[in-house]
């Protein structure tokens, strides 16, 4: 008790005030006001109060015959009253009142908080990602999945089994809390201390929001911790059970699938649906939840399995009373991988994407979409194409330093129906039809042929087979222009085609009212890559004309389409619809554009068809199926090729051969098509400092041998079932322009020899116009197309179809990382 306000009384025995001294700075005693009645001493002898001097005390001994001291106030051991320690703390009634102060206080911010919280309405791209299809051309039978497997379904969708379980394993509490469980915090926290850990701290609301919504984060945090119990409260008030419990099952990662329904088909097989759970079965997804990691039937996973059936017999007696004793850990199937570019179907998926990326449609989008996406590659097609490739090469007996690419293009539509590419996109991705770039040499002439006709010259033409006109070319090589074998001062057009006469083409270029622009705009309208053909023009100049500019597979088989197509080009392209919800959101880019005129394409197949009855590649025609095609081999046999067409599909097949050579020359196998990087054993060999680089060296083999072949194989197997379609009448456009005199007629000419000029003058002609396959007609090709100096046989820099784009379709293809220096060994090139 604090020390009173009032004067102290004099003490028992001690001296009345001013004994033995006078107070200072008076001579009289001092007068006193009178105390109330309440404070005065009842013990004074007169009415006369005391009075304590305001002068320090120099004595407390008690004087002898004073009245005694009254007592003071109650005094303890060891200090006695509130003095000591105890004077420092509080009294209960101060700190009652500072707790309810401060709990106040708290509340106030906690609702002010609650009260600011907005409720998320931004869903998480990621919560309703759902994978994208991608399909044949027929749109039932898929290529590959990509991305997210989520498949959304609706809360009536989903077996009652598989929301009970989640609900029992998950918070039990789920339809009587709102949102949020103070008790399953404590129980979190006390079976995280005991290690038995059951059952988290948050509600499924918790999950959803935390899952499902924008805004908030996966951190571990307090702020975020408060603010997700906020937003589940809110939810709470906002959404019904069904809907959240259905937005938490189809967002939840279950293992090998987001969202119940596509987690149904990843373990249970492709016919189950969440709708078709057993209870057994959806106990086993609940009890993935929790670890989705887990494998397929681990130790661990059974014994949540468990714990999930107890659970849902605890709480729903009546439904699962007896499951725990008749419950069986389902089967599962085996997980079909996590690439889906495994095989071929990596180099259709590469194509697809790379097509759709061109339309702004990203492979981000794409497999968070869910769009069905429906290519024009035809299954049986893909097939045919390996085969007839495969086979080509097993027959040949080539190594795989040997490179075949073949595509197949539908000339009415422009999709590209078939590809080989390689066997297997994840050991090999380049993709040879798409991404190599090759001298065309004379499968290139039929351009020349398409701006001759166009000029308004016809196929009666005589053009020069012995030397070109004039003599010296702009731009050639030292010697000119030379052909292989002789075929007189003379031919006309049709001749020069099926016998690919190079004198004779050069020297029609010449001839052409623009020169050799006219054939280069002609290809750049045809789909060829223009830059590609600039620089060839400026480098190689009437070269261009016999098939110096480097081309790929599918742009030549998009390129021949305008002679089956009536003159008409439609570029080139692999998908042919994508739909969102069973609606077409990206069609198909398919406008044919006319090139040249229908007589032009008419007459030039008339010339290409006689490169397959009496030509280049006489006898490897379809049988009574009407073709056409021309052959095409570079100097030195480095590049082969044949492309042809009918009136339904127009096909191209190249060769080439590379040899992986060490610095030192050493020739080392390839390892999947590709030259070997690293060594084994070795660290001094890396992506700057490979083992290996590729060289490009001679096939042995001309356009008119395999690569003719292969075509032919893949066409037999691909018009199966195809109605036999004619070529249209030869057309007769233009007029004979006579770049060299006619030869002397024979005197006697029959009807029949001037329907075929090749009746009497054949050379190729062995009387016999049965096809075959294999190894039938004569090899021996005349189609040394061009001329170039090899040099000296030293890589250069890769040209690969990615420069400046692929004019007229198609997608730019990322360059190949497996062949970083050129696989053109020719210094022009470079």
């Amino acid at each position: 008790m604090a020390a009173q306000p009032y004067d102290e009384p004099p003490r028992r025995g001690a001296p009345p005030p001013g004994y033995g001294e006078q107070p200072p700075g008076r001579g009289e005693q001092q007068q006193q006001p009178p105390r109330s009645r309440a404070r005065q001493d009842p013990r004074t002898v007169s009415g006369q109060e005391t009075i304590v001097s305001d002068a320090p005390r120099r004595s407390r001994r008690r004087g002898q015959g004073e009245p005694p001291e009254p007592p003071g106030p109650p005094t303890k051991k060891g200090g006695g009253g509130r003095g000591g320690w105890r004077r420092f703390v509080p009294s209960w009634k101060i700190v009652v009142a500072g707790t309810v102060v401060l709990a106040a206080g708290l509340f106030g911010m906690i609702m002010v908080a609650y009260a600011n919280t907005p409720v998320p309405k931004d869903v998480q791209g990621e919560a309703t990602a759902q994978q994208s299809t991608i399909y044949y051309r027929d749109g039932k039978r898929e290529i590959a999945k990509l991305g997210f497997k989520r498949e959304i379904v609706p809360i009536e969708k989903m077996a009652q089994s598989v929301k009970d379980a989640a609900v029992a394993i998950e918070n039990k509490t789920f339809y009587e809390d709102s949102g949020i469980s103070i008790s399953a915090m404590f129980r979190s926290v006390y079976m995280t201390a005991t290690g038995q850990q059951l059952q988290g701290a948050s509600t499924i609301t918790q999950q959803m929001a935390r899952n499902y919504y924008d805004g908030l984060s996966q951190e571990v945090s307090i702020k975020r911790k408060v603010m997700e119990i906020f937003v589940a409260v809110k939810l709470d008030d906002e959404l019904t059970k069904d809907e959240i419990l259905a937005n938490y099952l189809n967002t939840i990662n279950f293992g090998r699938a987001y969202g119940v329904e596509a987690a149904a088909k990843a373990y249970f097989g492709k016919d189950a649906t969440a709708a078709k759970l057993t209870p057994e079965q959806g106990a086993y997804l609940a009890a993935r939840i929790q670890q989705p990691n887990w494998d397929h039937n681990s130790p661990e996973l059974q014994a949540r399995f468990k714990t999930v059936v107890q659970y849902m017999a605890e709480q729903w007696p009546d439904r699962y009373g007896s499951l725990p004793q008749t419950a069986k850990f389902p089967q599962t199937q085996k997980s079909s991988g996590p690439n889906e570019m495994a095989g071929i179907r990596g180099y259709m998926v590469r194509e697809v994407l790379n097509e759709l990326e061109s339309r702004g449609l990203t492979e981000e989008k794409i497999k968070s979409g869910g769009y069905d996406i429906i290519s024009t590659f035809d299954r049986r097609l893909m097939k045919a194409a390996q085969t007839a490739v495969k086979e080509t090469r097993k027959a040949f007996n080539m190594s795989t330093e040997y490179h075949a690419g073949l595509a197949a293009v539908d000339p009415k539509h422009g999709r590209v129906l078939a590809f080989y590419g390689g066997d297997n996109y994840l050991t090999d991705p380049w993709n040879e039809p798409f991404q190599s770039t090759k001298q065309a040499a004379s499968a290139f002439k039929p351009y020349v042929l398409a701006a001759w006709l166009q000029a308004g010259y016809s196929l009666k033409s005589f053009v020069p087979g012995n030397q070109t006109v004039p003599k010296v070319l702009p731009g050639q090589q030292p010697g000119g222009i030379k052909n292989s074998h002789n075929v007189g001062a003379a031919v006309d057009v049709v001749k020069a085609t099926a016998q690919s006469v190079n004198t004779a083409y050069v020297s029609m270029a010449f001839a052409l009212p623009n020169q050799l622009d006219d054939v280069k705009n002609l290809v750049k309208a045809a789909g060829f890559n223009e830059k590609r053909m600039d620089d060839d023009v400026s480098v190689h100049h009437y070269q261009f004309a016999i098939g110096s500019a480097l081309v790929t597979p599918v742009e030549q088989a998009a390129g021949y389409a305008i002679f089956a197509n009536g003159g008409k080009y439609v570029r080139y392209h692999v998908v042919k619809e994508v739909k969102l919800k069973k609606q077409v959101v990206y069609g198909e880019q398919a406008s044919p554009k006319p090139v040249i005129d229908p007589g032009v394409a008419a007459d030039a197949t008339v010339a290409m068809e006689a490169v397959l009855t009496n030509g280049t590649a006489q006898g490897k025609g379809l049988g009574n199926r009407p073709a056409a095609g021309k052959t095409g081999t570079n100097n030195d046999e480095k590049e082969a090729w044949f492309v042809g067409y009918t009136p339904q599909i127009s096909t191209a097949v190249g060769f080439y051969r590379e040899e992986c050579r060490t610095k030192t020359g050493k020739v080392v196998p390839p390892q999947h098509s590709n030259c070997p990087v690293f060594r084994k054993g070795s660290k001094k060999y890396t992506w700057d400092n490979p083992y290996t680089k590729p060289f490009e060296v001679s096939l042995n083999f001309e356009g008119a041998g395999p690569p003719t072949i292969a075509w032919q194989k893949f066409m037999t197997l691909a018009h199966q079932g195809l109605p036999v379609e004619e070529f249209p009448d030869r057309a007769e456009v233009g007029v004979p322009e006579n770049i060299v005199p006619s030869p002397t007629p024979t005197p006697t000419p029959t009807p029949e020899a001037e329907e075929n000029p090749f009746d009497d003058e054949n050379p190729f002609d062995q009387g016999n116009e049965d096809d075959c396959l294999i190894g039938c007609g004569d090899d021996t090709n005349p189609d040394e197309d061009v001329t170039i100096d090899d040099g000296s046989g030293e890589p250069g820099p890769q040209t690969t179809a990615d420069d400046a784009g692929v004019a007229g379709g198609g997608s730019a293809p990322d360059p190949r990382y497996r062949r970083p220096d050129s696989i053109m060994t020719r210094p022009e090139d470079q």
